[in-house]
């Protein structure tokens, strides 16, 4: 029989509470940069993989990949993306094979505004006291435990 001790029902004991609180101080470390750019953290998250499309586009560019890409469902991301078409950031275009599908591209505001992006972040991280190397090893651990968990669900 598996018996919890009582640490282990401690708040500072959950790892789900430690990832929630730290999120949530990254996307509030992020808040200024994002002001800037007129961009919520989600819509900052769906222009970093429309940016990365740009490099290297998957076969489909549609909503349901980047809902796939970013893990959201398109309740979410549906309102997301017409808050960035009515920014001029992105376009949507229904398929002429098949209207269920929606194809995304960048505008060319939508393109330029990676441009902005750089800058902004270097400053954060330079305004930063994080080591850099235990940032990357944290990423990496959270990649294996995303991995583990898609694995076992």
């Amino acid at each position: 029989m598996n018996v919890l001790s009582a640490d282990s029902l401690k708040l500072d004991s959950q790892l789900c509470f430690k990832l929630y609180a730290a999120s949530r101080a990254v996307i509030r470390a992020y808040k200024p940069m994002l002001d800037q750019l007129g961009l919520t953290y989600p819509q900052y998250l769906a222009m970093l993989v429309l940016w990365e499309w740009q490099e290297n586009a998957p076969q489909q560019p549609t909503v349901k990949a980047l809902g796939e890409r970013l893990a959201l469902d398109s309740g979410t991301l549906t309102p997301l993306l017409k808050r960035l078409e009515q920014l001029q950031l992105v376009q949507r275009q229904r398929s002429a094979r098949d209207e269920r599908e929606v194809h995304l591209s960048l505008t060319a505001e939508g393109q330029g505004l990676r441009e902005q992006v750089g800058p902004l972040k270097a400053r954060l991280l330079c305004d930063s006291t994080v080591d850099l190397q235990r940032l990357e090893a944290l990423r990496e651990g959270l990649d294996y435990l995303l991995g583990q968990i898609k694995a076992t669900s």
